[in-house]
């Protein structure tokens, strides 16, 4: 029986709802895999640093040895947690470590020996990675339509009703767990590490490989501490703009309704607020500071808009642009979405 695949077929039989489970540690887990994985791993992170260092003082069979004792009292475990997580998968599971070594092949052979159809990934995660760079050096993108706008204009809520009407949105603020600004992680979890961010971004682009165009929300190179890739940055500044307009009170509201219980958020603010002294000088950054200590939300949210970010981003005012006023979400929605398919339309040739 054949108990290797190929990452081409085996993200094929992903997509068909295929269990794929990543068998190494915590850590690396959290750190990067393959969307859409499950984390069953052989060793802790503790096991994983104690079997490498016997392997490097001692050598490669007293490591095996010390990783079968370690791995041994945790199969029927590790077999029952399988039979849950398959349940409602079609075909055989599909097992990955760093690189197609020892610990997906043990548990591939565990599962087949229970009797739970297993494959091994070939070339394991490493491959997978491999796979994401060459995609984003090589891809040659359909168009990609961007919707910009000064701070509080409601483009990701746009965004989001868009998704919602079937459009192939690319969401790049929610896919690096934050809101692209100065202020963007606060009240947020982590972000993603940089290559698990650019694994997301592959999922959702492979998700739409089949759509003539893309949207997007215009963002600068980095997001946070993760960075765009290029190439797909490059990609965002080619076509003609879709530039979302709104009055500074819809921004404001906008903005506060983006940052929920924002009194219990309040000593986050000082470091970011801090770090605008540079370009905005101490005085202002003490009233800053003074609205911030009283809890004026509202008067701090419309100061920062005005001193900082609309002189900071109304650079990013593109020349080809179709011009879009914000009163409600759901209606400038409607706009963007009929500018896009006449810009479609007009970008394809059709009339």
């Amino acid at each position: 029986m054949q108990e290797t695949i190929e990452l081409e077929q085996a993200l094929e039989q992903q997509r068909k709802g295929t269990l794929i489970i990543d068998v190494r540690t915590p850590a690396e887990f959290a750190e990067t895999t393959i969307p859409g994985a499950v984390n069953l791993p052989i060793f802790s992170n503790e096991e994983r640093i104690e079997v490498g260092t016997v392997f490097k003082q001692q050598g490669k069979k007293d490591a095996r040895k010390l990783g079968v004792r370690l791995v041994a009292p945790k199969i029927p475990q590790l077999m029952d947690q399988v039979e849950e997580l398959r349940k409602g998968h079609p075909g055989p599971v599909i097992v990955f470590c760093w690189r197609g070594g020892m610990r997906s092949l043990a548990m591939t052979s565990f599962m087949n020996l229970a009797g739970i159809p297993a494959r091994q990934l070939l070339g394991g995660h490493k491959g997978f990675r491999r796979k994401v760079l060459d995609y984003f050096e090589q891809q040659q993108w359909p168009p990609v339509f961007v919707l910009r706008g000064l701070t509080g204009t409601g483009k990701t809520r746009v965004l989001q009703q868009l998704t919602e009407m079937g459009y192939p949105v690319v969401d790049l603020e929610g896919l690096a767990n934050h809101r692209g600004s100065a202020f963007g992680a606060l009240g947020l979890e982590p972000q993603p590490s940089q290559k698990q961010f650019e694994a997301l971004l592959w999922a959702r682009l492979d998700e739409l490989r089949e759509s003539p165009y893309l949207v997007t929300e215009g963002e600068s190179l980095h997001i946070g501490r993760v960075i765009v890739p290029k190439s797909f940055h490059r990609a965002m500044q080619t076509q003609t703009s879709l530039w979302i307009t709104a009055s500074l009170d819809v921004r404001t509201q906008i903005i506060l309704e983006d940052y929920p219980a924002l009194d219990q958020l309040k000593a986050q603010f000082e470091k970011p607020i801090n770090a605008l002294k540079e370009r905005l000088g101490g005085k202002v950054v003490t009233e800053f500071l003074e609205l911030l200590d009283s809890g004026q939300w509202g008067k701090l949210v419309r100061e920062l808009m005005v001193r900082y970010y609309d002189p900071l981003y109304m650079h990013t005012l593109p020349e080809r642009r179709v011009e879009i006023e914000l009163e409600t979400v759901e209606a400038a929605t409607k706009e963007v979405a009929a500018a896009l398919d006449k810009l479609v339309k007009s970008y394809s040739g059709d009339t």
